[in-house]
Order: C-alpha cells, then structure tokens, then sequence
C-alpha cells in the first residue's frame, strides 16, 4: 500500500503564521504538520508516499528529502496549475499502481487507519472515506451512509438546515487505483465535488468508515492554537522529540535558570534558554529559543529562535520564527506575530492583532487592530448573505472600513459596486465607513443614498455592477446592524462568494490602490422614476383604478413612504397612511409589537370601512395583511390566500414555488389548478433561485415576502401590496372571504434551546429517528405523517436553537404532536450533550 499527501495548500486562513512556509510545514508541537502525517503512515507499514506540491514546494522537499531520514521513500509531483484534489493525485497516476491512501498534510490525527483499511479490504470498496463526528459541520461535507456503511448521500459545506449529520468526510480515503480512471487527466477535479458524487450516482459502492480517535482540521488561527492545547492536555497521541520530566517534555538539554516555573504541560525544544524566574504555563517553546528572566508565558505557541525579553507577559499568542520581543512587553490574547518581527522594549500588543513578517514595533508604544473583533466574528461573518452585529460595538466605523476593503479586495480595481441604507444614524455611519474601504481599494462607488432594499436590487439586475450592499437598523432588534451583499444580479450573494470576503476579512490580505487609483463616489440619477416607471407597466392599473379600493398603510416609519406614495397616486385608491414618515428610532419592531400594530391597522380598516390593510416593513420587503373585517392575517394563511388569488388571476401558471415550512393549504389550492408545487429551502436566496425557472411565476414566503417575477426576482412589500390590489380588483375576492373559504389547517411551531456544537449531533438523531419513514431533506427534516399532516424538525442559521413546526388538520392533534416531538428533541440533545461531556 502507498500513501499520498495533500500538500499544496497556501494556508490563506492561517496567515501571518504561513506567509512564509506552506501549511503543511506550520509547526505542530515543534515538528510541521506533516511530520506527523508521515509518522502516522509509518505506523501503517507504508513505506513509499508521494507528495503533491503546489506552493512553496521547495518549502516541503528540503525538510524531507528522499525520506531516508524519515526510513521512507518521499517522492514528490508538482502541479503546474491548480487540478483540485483528484485531479491533483491523478497527476501521480504512475506511481499509484496498488492501494493508497490519500491524506491531507495540514491536519492533526491519530486515528487507527488500520481498521478503516479492514474495513475496506471487507467491502471490496473502490473507495473508503475516513468519517468522523463533529459538533458544528457547516465548514465541512456532510456525509450520510447506511448501516452497512454504504454512502448515500453528500452535502457539500451545507446550510443548517441540510445538516442532516454531524458525520463529515475527514478527506481522508483508502482508493484502489482503477478509480483513478475516473478522474480526467489535468482538469479540475474534486474529490468530494465531483468524483465521489460521481460515483455515488453510478451505484459504483462507495463505502464510509467513522474513524476512532482525534482528528481536527487546522483551517484557521483559533484551530491551530486549539490543536496545540489538545496536544499538551493528552486528547491526541502524536510523537515528538524528548523525554517527560514531571509537567516538562524536553527535547535534548534545555538551560534552565533558578526558580523557573512550570505549570500544566509545557514542551521544550532543543537548545532553549529559559532564565531564572520565568513562568511558563501550558505552552510550547521552539528550538533555539531564550526566554528571559521574569518573563511569564501562558498559553502559547513559541516557534524556533525566537527572543523573549525579561519580565515581558503573553497570553494565548502565537510568535514565529526569530521574532525579538524586548523587556517589559505585554502581549494580551489572539496575537499573532508572524517571522522576524521586533517588539520595543515596554510596547503593548492588545488583542486579536496580527503583524506580518518583519514588522517593527517601536518602545514603550501601543498597537491596536482597528477593531478588536467580539467572539462571534472569529466565528463566521456572514449568515446567509448578511452580517448583523451590534450597533456601535460590534458594527463600528473601523469594522465597517476594513470589511469595506475587503470588499473591495474581492470585486476587484476600477470594478464598481452599489451601495444603500436606511435612515438610521448607524446604518449611515457604516455606510460611509464602508464607502471609504471600497475606495481606498479602489473601487468606483455608486451611492443610493436612502434607498429600499428592492429598488436596490432592481438597480443593479442589469448586471453593470460588480455587487451591491445595503445598510440597515435590524427590523427585529434595534440594538442591531445589518449589511446584506447582493451579487452582480441583485440577488443574494451566494455563500461560495461570502466565504471568499470572509477569507479576505480574516486575512487581512487587501492591497490599497496606489493614489492616483483611489475609486471615486457617483450619485446615480433617475433611479426612483426608473424603478416607478417598471412597477407600473407590469400592473393592470385600469383594473386597479376601476376599483376604486381604499386601503390603509403602515409605512413603519420606512423608506417605502417615500415611494410608494408616488406610485399610489397613479393607482387611485383611496389611502389613509400610518407611520408615513421616516423615524430611525422606531423602525424596529418585535414580533408583538407587530402583532399589536397589526392589531390597530385593524382598527382603523373597520373604523373606516376599507377595503385591507397591510405593514410594510422598513425595507419594504416584506407585509403583514389586515382583512376588510380588522382581523390579521397570519403569514402562513396570507401565503395560501395569495395562491388563490394568483392561480384565480393567471389561469395560465404551470408552477409555483414555495418553502418547505409552507402549509399543505397551498398544495390542496394548487391542485385545483392542476399546477406543480416546488418546494424550497426557507430561504430568500433559494425563493429567488427559483424565479430562474421560467415555468414558475409566483414563490410565496411564510415571514410576508413574495415574488412576482413579472416585476421582479426578489421579495418586494410595495409590489405585493400593489399586486394584491390588482388580483382582489380582477377576481372580486376578498381577503377576508378567502380566509373564510379556504381550507384552514393548524400550525404549531415550538422552539427548543440547542447549543450549536449539538445541533449536528441533533439532526443526526433526527434522521435516524426518520429512517424508513416518508421525508423530505430539503431544509431540515420533514416528515410526512400521513398524506396532508407533516413534522418539521429544522436548526435555526442565525441561534443556538431547533425549530418543530407541525401542521395537521386540527389544532388540538397539531399542539400535541408539537409537544410529543418538543420533547423528543430535548432528550436527543440531552443525551447527546451526555455524550459529548
């Protein structure tokens, strides 16, 4: 059997630490990476394994050689370009004459890969991956198989609600070498991608092994130091050079001076100097390293020949090779310093600062990041398309410039990109905050100003623009911000490309634009009578006008007051305006506030005797419906009603597109019609991926947003009010007769706390209390009870909780199977918390 190490990664995400090694090569426990994964193939018995290089390659085949020093032969290719992971092995396809395995060279592992070998050699496999469990799998491919071990199903990095396991693929596989006939030779091709899928889909038994013992992907800074602490506390078994002496594994003679302390694990590398009275508490020390007298050095990560002055203090810090830091320096948590950096005597390092390679910080001063990031952007930034933090602590002038940058960074120089906002104080801060990080990356800003979220959309659906953004005081939590990212399109920028601002935030890798390719700001012209002029022609106003409806609006204190009256005016219904105007302070709303606003929108339709009534929130998105008798609409029957009334309306739709969590009472109205349902997940960006059918006209949300592709392909609150007043005026139905009408089933949503390390390991035992039972996996778990009454078991994105929601055809049977399975999600997440302790 043969071995092949993936070892071609930049190390983007680990940066500064690999601005001048690969990742492979960053020191673990004083050895690189990848030092461990060639022992770790030793102790299998393999003896010739090839390196794929691609970065810094000369890096990897010095420290290595021909392997004789290891007693192995190291071979080694190089790509000319970037194949991906099998089409990088396939570039090795002439030494690959028997078994191999296939393993990457920047992760920490010791599982017994012996028994995945039984297991496969058992199977007769082509291929076998390495499984293993994790408590957040989101960054990873979900992988499901049966009992058998047969794999029958991939989720390439997933959303929440596509976790159906918390079982991942470890990338590493045992393959026989006839599947590398399925891999094309020097095009890009991924293993989990495109072979495995592949070979899923021809039945080609394709086989997955859950590992025993550690594994842990090193992907980012916070990973790399929390291997080192699993290295010193026991958790994984690796070798690596020296003898135990009490709390202390020394690597050759250490000089250690009088009163040195050592507490918890510490781990010495060769010809260390530690002076008289130094701490040194669970850390690791680089060969060739000097720690001064008095210095105290707690939770970190030394790297070889690097220099600590007397008395000097670090905290959780990682210092790379031949760093010099002077006497008395305080260096708090989450610093990185990357090669040959020199801090002055007496300097503070506050946290969460990275310096890159030979960097010079002067005496007795005071380096800050720009911003010092909260726990949860360390995290992940984006959820879905959005950040949302809290407003002037999270969101700040400094966070809003350097996320500015980075955007900047990803749409590229002399690109130009949208940008709007709301009224608020904060949301204009960021704005201009986010404007001057965009320029100095020089990019071309086009200002909106105070704009609804679609008419930014529909702005940018000509495709001239490279993304847009919007700016906004949270509708649901005043104390918040939000940013949403549009791509090119106006839709909803995909997590394929957040995650590369994201990569770029966390790396601090944009460039500035040299000064005479600073981007400039323009204000376009026009947008608003542009926008009017497009709303209008897709209406029947002569129906609308015919009519003669009179409506009541609660405008929410949003941008929508300065739009919509416009267009109402040419429409000519009567209108009586609520909240018409624009007011920071009280646009945010929480759901009973909204209730209780809907509550006396209601009032003021009976008291005058109108037609409906309806909220638009303050990006004039989404709306909340009042009937001609007062009474509100829930959002689930305001879907339905809308359904009717587009299918009585377009006799000739052929689809319809709703989420997941809608109610069977659109199915059962569908079928009337004989037109398709197609289920999405409970996402905008997915409602708005499915206006690219042609076939389907109408995608109806659950939260008040709805689609009319006519007009446009996203969520628009003062289209939908203008589109139900045409569809009510052409089939003389009413909202309130429709509720009255139609069939009426129960909903009951309950929520459950769950931390977000168990909701994988939740959705697991979701599935497998589902197994054999009628299911649908397109967000979340839903399962069919019967023809019409279903259970939703779906993760919240955005908070450590899980969702049920059941819907039957009486309310009793729905709040009591909500309670039956409230309860059955609490005791999975107990008895997975046990398991986890």
């Amino acid at each position: 059997m043969k071995g092949v190490i993936m070892a071609g990664g930049f190390g983007t995400r680990l940066r500064p630490l690999t601005c001048n090694l690969p990742k492979p090569m960053a020191p673990m426990a004083n050895r690189p990476m990848m030092h461990h994964i060639v022992n770790l193939l030793k102790g299998l018995g393999i003896r010739e394994i090839m390196s794929l290089l691609y970065y810094q390659p000369e890096s990897i085949s010095s420290y290595f050689g021909n392997g004789s020093a290891f007693d192995i032969e190291m071979f080694y290719t190089k790509a000319e370009a970037d194949f991906g992971t099998a089409g990088s092995v396939r570039n090795a396809s002439t030494f690959l004459d028997e078994r191999f395995i296939v393993i990457s060279g920047d992760v920490l592992t010791d599982f017994d890969l012996k028994k995945t070998i039984a297991f496969h050699e058992a199977k007769g496999a082509p291929a076998t991956l390495v499984l293993t469990r994790v408590p957040d799998p989101l960054a990873f491919g979900v992988v499901m198989t049966d009992e058998e071990g047969k794999i029958t199903r991939f989720l390439e990095k997933p959303q929440w609600g596509e976790v159906f396991s918390d079982t991942i693929n470890t990338g590493i596989y045992i393959l026989e070498p006839e599947v590398l006939d399925l891999i094309p030779y020097k095009q890009d091709f991924d293993f989990s991608k495109d072979l495995f899928p592949m070979m899923l889909e021809q039945n080609m038994g394709l086989y997955g092994f859950i590992g025993e013992g550690y594994w842990r992907d090193v992907g980012n800074l916070e990973e790399y130091q929390q291997a080192h602490f699993d290295i010193l506390t026991g958790e994984v078994r690796i070798e690596f050079p020296g003898t135990e002496k009490g709390p202390i594994w020394i690597d050759g003679s250490p000089d250690i001076g009088e009163n040195v302390a050592f507490e918890e694990k510490v781990i010495l590398g060769k010809n260390t100097t530690i002076e008289s009275g130094a701490t040194i508490i669970n850390s690791v020390i680089g060969d060739k390293s000097h720690v001064g007298a008095g210095a105290i050095i707690r939770d970190s990560v030394i790297w070889q020949g690097t220099r600590i002055g007397r008395n000097s203090q670090l905290t959780n810090d990682v210092l790379c090779e031949e760093v010099s830091l002077g006497d008395d320096v305080v260096i708090s948590e989450k610093v990185y310093i990357a090669d040959r950096c020199i801090i002055g005597n007496e300097a503070r390092l506050l946290a969460n600062i990275k310096l890159w390679p030979d960097k010079e910080v002067e005496s007795r001063s005071t380096v800050s990041a720009s911003l010092v990031w909260a726990d949860r952007w360390t995290r992940e930034l984006f959820t879905n398309a959005r950040i949302t933090g809290l407003s002037n602590i999270e969101m700040t002038p400094e966070f809003g410039a350097k996320l500015g940058s980075a955007m900047g960074a990803f749409a590229g120089k002399g690109r130009s990109i949208a940008i709007s906002r709301d009224a608020d104080n904060v949301s204009r801060m960021i704005h201009r905050a986010m404007t001057t990080g965009l320029m100095s990356a020089g990019v071309i800003v086009n200002d909106l100003q105070q704009t609804p979220i679609p008419l930014t959309r529909s702005e940018l659906r000509n495709g001239k623009q490279a993304a847009g953004m919007h700016i906004r005081k949270s509708p649901h939590d005043r104390r918040k911000t939000d940013i949403i990212f549009f791509s090119a399109d106006g839709r909803d920028m995909p997590p394929s490309l957040t995650k590369s601002i994201e990569r770029l935030f966390f790396g601090e890798e944009y460039q500035r634009a040299s000064y005479n390719e600073v981007g400039s700001i323009f204000f376009p012209e026009r947008t608003n009578e542009a926008y009017i002029t497009s709303f209008l022609q897709v209406l029947d106003e002569d129906a609308i006008r015919a009519a003669r409806m009179n409506v009541a609006l609660d405008f929410s204190y949003g941008v929508a007051s300065t739009i919509l009256p416009n267009i109402l005016g040419a429409l000519g219904p009567e209108v009586v305006a609520v909240n018409g105007y624009q007011d920071p302070t009280r646009m945010a709303r929480e759901r009973e506030e909204i209730e209780a606003a809907q509550k006396k929108l209601g009032e003021v339709v009976t008291s005058l005797g109108y037609d409906m009534g309806f909220i638009i929130d303050p990006g004039a998105e989404k709306i909340y419906a009042v009937c001609e008798t007062g009474d509100s609409i829930h959002n689930y029957r305001l879907l339905s009603i809308l359904t009717k009334l587009y299918l009585e309306t377009h006799p000739a739709a052929k689809k319809i597109a709703v989420p997941v969590v809608a109610s069977t009472e659109v199915e059962l109205i569908a079928a009337d019609y004989e037109v398709e349902v197609v289920y999405t997940k409970n996402t905008h960006l997915a409602m708005m991926e499915a206006t690219s059918n042609p076939d389907i006209e109408f995608v109806g949300g659950t939260r008040g947003g709805f689609i009319f592709p006519e007009f446009l392909f996203a969520i628009d609150g003062m289209y939908a009010v203008a589109k139900i007043m045409e569809m009510t005026a052409k089939s003389g139905l009413s909202l309130g007769q429709l509720d009255r009408d139609l069939p009426h089933r129960a909903v009951t949503e309950r929520t459950i706390d769950c931390l977000w390390e168990l909701k994988g390991r939740t959705m697991r035992r979701a599935m497998e209390h589902s197994e054999g039972m009628r299911r649908q996996l397109i967000d979340g778990v839903k399962i069919w009870l019967d023809d019409h009454d279903w259970v939703l078991l779906i993760p919240d994105k955005e908070r450590p909780c899980f969702h049920v929601v059941v819907e039957t055809a009486e309310a009793e049977k729905s709040a009591q199977l909500a309670l039956e399975y409230e309860k059955l999600v609490r005791e999975w997440k107990q008895e997975e918390a046990v398991e986890v302790a």
